[in-house]
């Protein structure tokens, strides 16, 4: 017990004497890290000044050459500019030197000038006196002022230049309808009745009987997949209204109206409508057409007679089949310009085969404008260019709408039997709204003429009767007013064939007998 105690005790008192110890002896090691620490941080921060200070020199050395540097670059560039601003100053000098001499020259030319204008202006002067003199002699002789002396005048030649005129063209028209009414009115007559020829009125839309009504859900299909595959491969919008028993087809080009129409019909008559059926029609339906163009080209060309023509012209020859113009058949209208021309070619001993050849091609340039930019006579022009065609046919083709001049007779040929054909009664037709316009268009351009006291287009728009005062408007002063109306409704209108200018002028005098 008590070796224990002792032990204890002892471990107490070595505990209690090696601590402190212990912490004394830590607290030295700490203390001379930290001064050991010190002075290397003193001998780092000594270093980094030293260092920091040659790099100062050494940048405050750059700094010092590179100002030197710049400040020579700076010295040499002051220079140039110096030198190019004296260059420049001795230019202006010079320059300025010039323009002196030039402004002293302007002013002494400008002297000489106002010089010569007075010397004028006082010519003028006497000149005026000596004017209001004479003047004055010539009213106090004719007993007439200035303004009723210029009146008269002007109202003497005015009829003077008038009754002239009318005379002229009253002399100029009878030679002329003397020599050429009888022969011309013999060769057109000659030329419709030989050349009579049925056009069949067609539209922008084709009808397609059905069966019976319930085709037309046929048609349609399911959630409309049928019918939005023929519009679709056709471009051609159907029209499935309330209609019995009939389908329109509705589209301004009718060569894809009847590839529609075609295909339709033969649809309705397999009976089996679904896409893939479509198609296959739609494909026959084209081939049919493309050999239908190609016969009827041909049926043209012996119909007319004209040999040797591209079988690509044949072709688009035959697709006027499927265009109009104004309601008329142009495939049909072309054979028939074509008879005409040859006709009259033939009565005026001149050469059938250019006019019935030109005739034939006038129109070609319809079957493409659907699909090209340009009027149909520049690009019929084109074609036959490309066809490398005869230049007096091209010349007729070009010509026949006044485009150019035509150069030869069989050129105004053609340009004739256009209007011929174009027309003839039942020819051509046009919407209603297109006739009371150019109507209204036709009575409005003779209003506007002074004099006029009222007018009416007659005769479908073929004639426009003018009633003039016969105060305001002469005999002669008719004439002249006739030929300016025509004037004016060939530049402003487009009409088919010729409008017929009709002035009427007469005086009345009515007395009572009581």
């Amino acid at each position: 017990m008590n070796q224990t105690l002792i032990a204890v005790i002892t471990f107490l008192i070595s505990g209690a004497v090696c601590i402190p110890l212990g912490m004394y002896l830590r607290k030295k090691t700490a203390e001379s890290k930290i001064k050991g620490a010190e002075s290397e941080a003193e001998r780092i921060l000594s270093n980094a000044k030293k260092e920091a200070e040659s790099a100062k020199k050494e940048e405050i050395l750059k700094a010092k050459e590179e100002i030197m540097k710049a400040r020579n670059d700076l010295d040499e560039e002051i220079k140039e500019r110096r030198s190019e601003v004296t260059l420049q100053e001795k230019r202006i000098i010079q320059k300025e030197e010039n323009l002196e001499r030039r402004s002293e020259t302007l002013e002494r030319k400008e002297r000489e000038l106002d010089r010569k204008i007075q010397e004028n202006d006082d010519e003028a002067k006497k000149l005026e006196e000596l004017k209001e003199e004479e003047t004055a002699k010539l009213e106090e002789i004719s007993r007439l002022s200035k303004e009723e002396a210029k009146v008269m005048l002007l109202q003497q030649l005015d009829r003077k230049l008038s009754d002239e005129k009318a005379v002229l063209i009253r002399e100029s028209e009878s030679k002329a309808k003397e020599n050429a009414t009888k022969i011309a009115r013999e060769i057109i007559s000659y030329s419709i009745q030989k050349c009579a020829a049925d056009h069949t009125s067609e539209t922008t839309v084709s009808v397609v009987s059905l069966p019976n009504d319930d085709m037309k859900g046929r048609i349609i299909g399911r959630e409309g997949r049928n019918i939005k595959t023929l519009e679709t491969l056709t471009g051609i919008d159907l029209i499935i209204d309330d209609t019995p028993e009939a389908v329109i087809l509705s589209g301004f080009d009718p060569l894809r109206r009847e590839v529609a129409k075609i295909a339709l019909e033969k649809l309705i008559e397999d009976g089996r409508i679904h896409p893939a059926k479509i198609e296959e029609m739609v494909e026959k339906a084209k081939e049919e057409v493309e050999n239908i163009i190609k016969q009827e080209g041909e049926r043209a060309v012996l119909e007319t007679g004209v040999h040797g023509l591209h079988p690509d012209i044949v072709k688009l020859i035959g697709k006027l089949k499927y265009r109009t113009s104004y309601g008329q058949n142009v495939l049909n209208h072309s054979i028939e310009v074509s008879n005409l021309a040859r006709i009259m070619a033939e009565e005026l001993g001149l050469d059938s085969k250019i006019a019935r050849r030109a005739g034939l091609l006038h129109d070609i340039g319809k079957a493409l404008d659907h699909d090209m930019e340009g009027t149909h006579v520049e690009i019929g022009v084109d074609v036959l260019k490309k066809y490398k065609e005869n230049d007096i046919i091209i010349n007729g083709v070009q010509a026949h709408h006044g485009d150019v001049e035509p150069k030869t007779i069989e050129a105004v040929l053609i340009k004739a039997a256009d209007a011929i054909s174009a027309s003839r009664p039942g020819a051509r037709r046009e919407t209603l709204e297109t006739y009371i316009k150019r109507l209204e268009k036709l009575e409005e351009i003779a209003d506007s003429f002074e004099g006029v006291d009222k007018s009416f287009a007659i005769q479908a728009g073929r004639e426009v009767r003018l009633i003039v005062k016969p105060e305001r408007v002469s005999d002669s002063q008719m004439l002249i007013l006739a030929r300016e109306v025509a004037e004016k409704v060939e530049s402003e209108m487009e009409y088919p064939g010729q409008i017929k200018v009709n002035v009427i002028r007469e005086t009345r005098a009515i007395e009572y007998a009581k």
